[in-house]
């Protein structure tokens, strides 16, 4: 038993039904999620049981939590992934491991700064009439005050996480985490500074790397422009997007093989509009079948222009400053980058220089993820991640199996990220951010350092003036917020990792800097044993959530109107492994019902006196009605565990929901009212299989829905919370598939005899008479009374004469005596269909079994599977045409 459970409640005595009734009048008539779900919230942190114990000699298990924005809020994304979270940890806490599920905030460099500009700007204010330090301290005071409301946000959905343990990436813990990789990276030469092209934000004012760059296809213009002036045939053509960029070109490149051009190769050739003459390289990086084959250089504003330019020592010419206006001498001085482009466009044209126009020209153009300005390629001094080493770690670990990625289909995304990575750009021109710590002196002298060095001091000493990227430190996440780099009890108990659930969409940002920063950092551990990637959530018709699509979900609307168990179910519901997840509001109506289902079953349970005190009688004990339903939930929880290691949380559920709404309220609670009814020793243990089935599957159910699980578990069993239950455990003795064939036979019937009645129009309370054969073929002959009170079926009398006969399925067959009661007819009609079905399935099956090619190619399985379909189909044939000739003429 866990440590903060409580013992069940004794064994009730003689007043069993009134006690029961007792624990049933606890439960409201009907289930009001706001009035059950701050309480349990709050009881649960009180009572500390979502506390990790580093001293624990349990098996650990430890989530870290994907750390959402300060500037955010719970969108419905979130709330797939922290549902899908919570269900692990949940269980494995169930389970006995030691679960930590480690909660936290990323400062979100760039996010964070534009909220607290924006406010400026408000008052008329900009960062620098602040000055560095008192924007920061703003900014402190704004992430006090109003940032981390989706902390608060995550308790209204049942976030189970271990809040003694929140980080945020600017705390002095993880700030100190930051600072010592960063020296440990600078001491083994993978940091550097270098003058490179990177993707430059004229909004945000900052370098952006890879990843912070969105592509989409936007129309442009292709302009095709002759350069030179033909005297002595120096003239050729080149194509271009960006026009601007001319000011800046140091060469026209052409395919060292191009016939065509092979004349000009050495020779220059003049810019237009700036009097400047170029010279034309030869360079296997030219595409001959893009354009005329023939592309200007511009090494300072294009990263692949910029690789020609360092193999052919071509200068760098800068023609545009930090706003992309141009700086370049001449007309176009001043201008915005988009207004340059047209008016350099029509100067051209105004030369007779554009040989060709294409618009619009559709083309992927990169855009800042932050605020969606055009990105501008620029050459500009920045600080950098040699990847090299560190990628190739991080591809290793997950090809030798060290790290599994669920599921393992998306590893090819994985490995096309990490092994074509480039040199990340690490530095921010930003003032939020853990500053880069590096000092440089008045006499050219650079240093770097750690958290336990003293700053140089005196005159001229200065500070780089530069933050780091926001994933740089976020990708020290799994350890960082465990104490690193002190060797700490939580580091030493919690670390790797268990599993780390995130979208597929942040696997380039976020998973493979933890990899490897985890692998750098904790001597080749991996920071997680696997990666389990979920989709993205999408309407019921796979539409992507959008504003302008009008389609965008709320979780908190869906958790004030359905319940955070409702939301979170329809959410797992739809969570197949690396997949999209389809979600309706229709779907969540169904969900509120399925939890509703659930009160009122226990409702009933409690009224009828159903208990979880004393040992579960022994299966030789027990009626094939209890042992059915104990068999089945030996069952479920085998499959649920299996899916649930497999991160099928959409078959978890699907399992969950069947067992609980079909297998046991639309069957065993009507199975067992005539026993209970009754009374006696029988209805005594089938009391105790009711409290025990209920029991389990309301632990089983916890994970996904904790809150209507734990109101129920604790009413039900006395018990103080199913937080800390134990989980269920497959018990082999309650296994029983002879039972479950014999129920499965009943049910058949029932159902069968349910068809008919409702197709004929009879009452429910309106009682038929009917003889029935073949039970004893099924072993439910003794099972005959609970069918005919079941479906309201008395036994024939002397003046019995069948007007129907159902054939159900087997050889069992029920005749009822219909006078007056039924329309021959629409019994007929009935029939009939039935017959062109049963028809229908003949052919097919003799079909596949006749066809030489798929019996060479199917398994046998399979064909003996489609055998027994064809004896079923043939016996129905048989029975179905004897019911239609005895049916009396209309």
């Amino acid at each position: 038993m866990h440590p903060h459970a409580v013992e069940p409640a004794p064994a009730p005595g003689s007043g069993d039904q009134v006690a029961s009734g007792d624990h049933a009048a606890a439960l409201a008539s009907r289930y009001q999620p706001g009035e059950v779900e701050g309480r349990r919230y709050a009881q649960w942190v009180a009572g500390g049981y979502f506390t990790a114990d580093p001293a624990s000699d349990r098996e650990p298990f430890t989530i870290v939590i994907p750390p959402p924005n300060v500037t955010g809020s719970l969108h419905i994304g979130h709330a797939l992934d922290h549902t899908i979270q919570d269900s692990l940890v949940r269980r494995k806490r169930m389970q006995g491991f030691a679960a930590l599920w480690l909660p936290g905030m990323d400062h979100a460099g760039i996010a964070t700064q534009n909220v607290v500009e924006r406010q400026l700007a408000g008052q008329g204010l900009s960062r620098h009439d602040l000055g560095r330090d008192a924007f920061v301290e703003r900014v402190w005071e704004w992430k006090a005050e109003s940032g981390g409301a989706i902390l608060g946000q995550m308790r209204r959905l049942g976030d189970s996480v271990d809040w003694s343990r929140e980080r945020f990436t600017m705390d002095d813990g993880l700030s100190r985490a930051v600072q010592t990789i960063f020296k440990k990276l600078y001491d083994d030469g993978l940091v550097y500074q270098a003058e490179r092209i990177i993707n430059w934000c004229p909004r945000c004012l900052t370098a952006l790397s890879d990843i912070e760059v969105e592509h989409s296809d936007d129309d442009g213009e292709l302009v095709s422009i002759r350069y030179g002036d033909g005297a002595g045939g120096d003239a050729i053509v080149v194509a271009t997007t960006r026009a601007e960029t001319m000011l800046g070109d140091t060469a026209v490149a052409v395919h060292p093989d191009d016939e065509r051009y092979r004349h000009l190769v050495g020779t220059e050739v003049e810019v237009p509009l700036t009097g400047r003459r170029i010279p034309i390289v030869a360079d296997e990086h030219v595409d001959p079948a893009f354009g005329t084959g023939a592309v200007k250089v511009t090494p300072a504003h294009d990263p692949n222009d910029f690789e020609i330019g360092q193999r052919h020592g071509l200068p760098s010419l800068t023609i545009m400053d930090e706003r992309a206006v141009i700086t370049a001498h001449g007309p176009f001085q001043g201008l915005d980058r988009f207004e340059a482009r047209p008016a350099i466009v029509a100067a051209l044209r105004a030369q007779g220089r554009i040989v060709a126009e294409k618009r619009p020209y559709v083309h992927a153009v990169g855009h800042c993820s932050r605020c969606g300005t055009t990105v501008e390629p620029r050459l500009s001094l920045q600080w950098f991640v040699s990847t090299g080493p560190l990628a190739k770690a991080a591809g290793d670990a997950v090809r030798d199996g060290r790290v599994k990625v669920e599921p393992p289909e998306l590893a090819k995304r994985y490995f096309a990220w990490v092994d074509n990575m480039h040199d990340w750009c690490i530095s921010r021109q930003l003032w939020w951010g853990h500053r880069i710590p590096i000092w440089y002196g008045p006499d050219g002298e650079v240093v770097c350092v750690g958290p336990d060095d003293q700053p140089p001091g005196g005159v001229g000493w200065r500070q780089d003036e530069d933050v780091l990227d926001t994933w740089f430190s976020s990708g020290l996440w799994p350890f960082s917020t465990l104490g690193w780099p002190d060797e700490t009890a939580d580091l030493a108990k919690f670390y790797p990792t268990s599993v780390l659930v995130t979208g597929y969409d942040i696997l380039f940002f976020w998973v493979a800097r933890m990899m490897m920063f985890g692998l750098y950092a904790m001597d080749g551990q991996a920071p997680f044993h696997t990666v389990a990637l979920h989709g993205m959530v999408r309407d019921q018709h796979g539409k992507k959530m959008s504003k302008s699509f009008g389609n965008v979900v709320d979780p908190l609307d869906w958790i004030e109107r359905f319940g955070a168990d409702a939301t979170r179910f329809t959410l797992a519901r739809g969570a197949n492994p690396g997949g999209d997840v389809p979600i309706s509001e229709e779907w969540c109506e169904n969900s509120r019902n399925f939890c509703n289902k659930l009160w009122n079953a226990t409702r009933f349970a409690l009224i009828n006196g159903a208990t979880v005190a004393g040992q579960l009688p022994a299966p030789a004990e027990l009626s094939d009605v209890d042992r059915w339903i104990l068999s089945r939930l030996q069952d479920t929880v085998r499959q649920v565990d299996a899916q649930f290691e497999a991160y099928e949380f959409a078959k978890v559920c699907d399992l969950l929901f069947h067992f609980a709404w079909d297998d046991v309220c639309d069957w065993y609670l009507e199975l067992t009212k005539p026993v209970l009814a009754a009374g006696g020793a029988d209805a005594d243990r089938t009391r105790r299989v009711l409290g025990h089935v209920l029991d389990n599957l309301l632990r089983l159910l916890h994970p996904v829905m904790p809150f209507v699980t734990d109101e129920l578990w604790s009413v039900l069993t006395g018990a103080e919370t199913v937080v800390v239950a134990d989980w269920p455990v497959v018990d082999g003795a309650y296994r029983d598939p002879s039972a479950e064939r014999r129920i499965e036979a009943l049910q058949r019937v029932v159902t069968e005899v349910r068809r008919f009645r409702a197709d004929q129009g009879l009452r429910p309370s309106q009682r038929v008479a009917a003889r029935m054969s073949g039970l004893d073929g099924h072993g439910i002959d003794d099972h005959e009374a609970l069918i005919r009170a079941l479906v309201r079926l008395d036994e024939p009398g002397q003046a019995f004469g069948a007007t129907a006969v159902l054939a159900v399925s087997g050889d069992v067959t029920v005749e009822l005596d219909t006078s007056g009661a039924i329309d021959i007819g629409a019994e007929r009609a009935r029939l009939t269909r039935d017959l062109a079905a049963a028809e229908k399935e003949l052919t097919q099956c003799r079909t596949k079994l006749g066809n030489e090619a798929f019996m060479g190619k199917a398994p046998a399985p399979v064909v003996d599977k489609i055998k027994a379909r064809l004896a079923t189909a043939e016996a129905d044939l048989e029975r179905i045409t004897a019911a239609l000739a005895a049916l009396p003429s209309a």
